[in-house]
């Protein structure tokens, strides 16, 4: 298995293993995001491509402080093989090799499977509340 960084062509593929995954919201377009990250320098998506398919991403990003891990996704035919530990494995190499020293994720309260899943790989609560705001061109 190798985990690379996605490519612009494989967008729309990881946008599908996303939704299929629930990752997707309304208000966010995944689309965009995945563009953002590819864009950016301070980001990526990593992915793991099995015969010409994505199936499995982590979006990893920092501010040269803190990580932070979005869109990890394993196709649900593979989940429960090590997959989604390998891809949050490979976020957190990136994150090391650029010298960021604390990676953070947002999981919704009502996921308990996949909080218990970030349990397991160390990750803990760490008491505070995310607060955020929507920006247009008018804020």
């Amino acid at each position: 298995m190798q985990i690379s960084q996605l490519t612009a062509q494989q967008i729309n593929q990881a946008v599908a293993l996303w939704e299929a995954t629930g990752l997707t919201r309304p208000w966010n377009d995944p689309y965009a995001d995945a563009q953002r990250a590819l864009d950016t320098p301070t980001s990526t998506v990593l992915a793991v491509i099995e015969e010409d398919k994505v199936v499995s991403t982590a979006m990893v990003g920092h501010d040269g402080h803190r990580g932070w891990l979005y869109y990890v996704a394993v196709d649900p035919l593979k989940q429960g093989t090590g997959l989604g530990s390998t891809m949050v494995q490979a976020a957190t190499s990136w994150l090391v090799d650029r010298g960021v020293p604390k990676v953070q994720l947002m999981v919704r309260n009502e996921n308990a499977a996949v909080l218990n899943f970030y349990e397991r790989l160390g990750f803990v609560d760490q008491n505070v509340v995310v607060l955020g705001k929507r920006l247009d061109a008018s804020t």
